[in-house]
């Protein structure tokens, strides 16, 4: 014969929560299973400084350096304008820019040894061109924020 509990003795045995009562009406803990946590969907630190650039090797640093000395005169920022048009040859730099011609083979001879600039000759000319875009950017950079402010 099967005993029957009462609504009471049914409570006593449960709490609240559906959980199983120990001895003296007191829940039972409930075993739980580590659950994954949930990642976030946004940074939680969106008020921390971006990480810093790595910061190049020496050799590469005196390089950059070299090249940007190599630009900073006037004359030689002139010169870096004209051939990013089109190679041009000593006498042409000479009539467009209106300096002597010692002194713009002064400045091509500089950026030549930089590696901004290359010669050709042909004949009795060295025709000059820039040795890659990346530089002639650089100087139109500066000359348009020079513009700016």
């Amino acid at each position: 014969m099967m005993a029957s509990v009462s609504d009471k003795e049914l409570d006593a045995m449960t709490s609240e929560s559906g959980a199983p009562a120990r001895e003296g009406g007191v829940p039972a803990r409930r075993s739980r299973v580590a659950e994954a946590p949930t990642p976030i969907p946004h940074d939680p630190f969106p008020y921390r400084a971006p990480l810093a650039p790595a910061v190049p090797t020496r050799p590469v640093l005196d390089s950059a350096g070299e090249l940007l000395r190599a630009l900073a005169a006037p004359v030689r920022i002139a010169i870096v304008l004209q051939l990013r048009e089109s190679p041009r040859c000593v006498h042409e730099l000479v009539d467009t820019l209106g300096v002597t011609q010692p002194l713009v083979s002064q400045h091509l001879r500089i950026l030549k040894s930089a590696g901004v600039v290359r010669g050709e000759r042909t004949g009795r000319e060295v025709i000059y061109e820039l040795v890659d875009d990346h530089l002639a950017r650089i100087v139109v950079d500066a000359v348009a924020h020079a513009e700016e402010g």
